[in-house]
């Protein structure tokens, strides 16, 4: 006489591992929020850098322009600590809308907003490419052998 064992379980969700999608070895994702924290930096240096157009064009670095330029290098340095939060691709679209629209106040500015915008855009674009790409398990670190 047997006695019957426990029942199976039923098998959690499916994983994309257990699809057959293996998961990246490092992940890609905190890699990029790396880039984007360079890219920010970066993009503070030539802020500032326009400090000197602002004290010898629109009358000093203490005129509303000037606190402009200097409101955005502060909130340009604050979103990097922001950068693993999901909102934080919205806030640096924001500073850029911010930045475009400065055009009027000082058209250096407006020039770099529009140039690191077009980045940003390219930016996001490889984000979501990777992040397919990941979905389907065709990146590097994905591949079997």
């Amino acid at each position: 006489m047997t006695t019957p064992g426990p029942e199976p379980t039923p098998d959690p969700e499916p994983t994309p591992a257990s699809k057959g999608v293996p998961a990246p070895k490092k992940d890609p994702m905190k890699s990029f929020r790396g880039i984007m924290a360079g890219t920010l930096i970066l993009e503070v240096i030539v802020v500032a850098l326009a400090l000197p157009v602002v004290a010898k064009l629109s009358g000093g670095v203490g005129t509303g322009t000037g606190y402009l330029v200097l409101g955005l290098i502060v909130a340009l340095i604050a979103t990097c600590a922001l950068l693993k939060r999901p909102w934080a691709v919205y806030v640096i679209l924001a500073i850029h809308v911010v930045m475009v629209a400065s055009w009027f106040a000082l058209t250096a500015l407006g020039g770099i907003g529009v140039v690191f915008s077009l980045v940003w855009v390219y930016l996001l674009w490889l984000r979501r490419d990777v992040a397919k790409r990941m979905a389907e398990g065709r990146l590097p670190s994905q591949q079997q052998g």
